[in-house]
């Protein structure tokens, strides 16, 4: 597979050895040379970036070249590790992977992903889980958000309108419920990016 080649070819370069990346990957170097002589395919998400470190490149340089080899049958959209209060989607640069949705879906809309970084949401959705949000200011009662409060980053809420505000609920029975006037909601902000239409969980 070509992209072994390239793998290999770009190890080489660093003077590296199977262990060494391998090392740098929590993995052993018989994972290295399966990744190296074709199967990248069953790769980890979290393998894919840790082995873009190693090898001292941008995932795109991995990613892109896979999909050279395997088409995409939809549509590529960003996994941002981070959304930023206040900064445009488009201007965000952690980009920590790509999701691919369907061609029907992303006609619906625009859609960005975004990696779960807490544990508020367990256990419907658990650190490192993947969700997929369509970019829209506003959700009905009983959908997830994502939500930035307070000009901090992003989170996953469950949204309940209620009388005179808003509540965010999580499913982790440890955190409780906040509320939110619409005051609040106007001068700290409270906001909502978008959606949460999916979830894709990581193993």
């Amino acid at each position: 597979m070509g992209n072994g080649n390239k793998l290999r070819n770009r190890r080489n370069e660093l003077g590296l050895t199977l262990e060494q990346v391998g090392d740098m990957c929590g993995v052993s170097k018989t994972t290295v040379r399966k990744w190296e002589t074709g199967a990248i395919s069953n790769m980890r998400r979290d393998k894919v970036v840790q082995l873009a470190k190693a090898l001292k490149v941008d995932i795109s340089f991995i990613l892109d070249e896979y999909v050279k080899e395997h088409p995409p049958t939809g549509v590529r959209i960003p996994v941002y590790g981070e959304v930023a209060a206040g900064t445009p989607i488009e201007a965000i640069t952690d980009i920590v992977d790509y999701e691919e949705i369907t061609e029907s879906m992303a006609r619906r809309g625009n859609y960005i992903a975004l990696k779960i970084r807490g544990d508020s949401m367990e256990p419907r959705i658990y650190k490192g889980d993947i969700v997929i949000v369509r970019l829209q200011d506003n959700v009905e009662t009983g959908e997830l958000a994502i939500v930035t409060v307070n000009e901090e980053s992003a989170t996953c809420k469950k949204i309940k309108h209620v009388p005179g505000g808003i509540m965010l609920l999580s499913f982790n029975p440890d955190y409780d419920p906040q509320f939110f006037s619409n005051k609040q909601i106007e001068e700290l902000p409270v906001k909502i990016l978008g959606r949460v239409v999916e979830n894709r969980s990581k193993y």
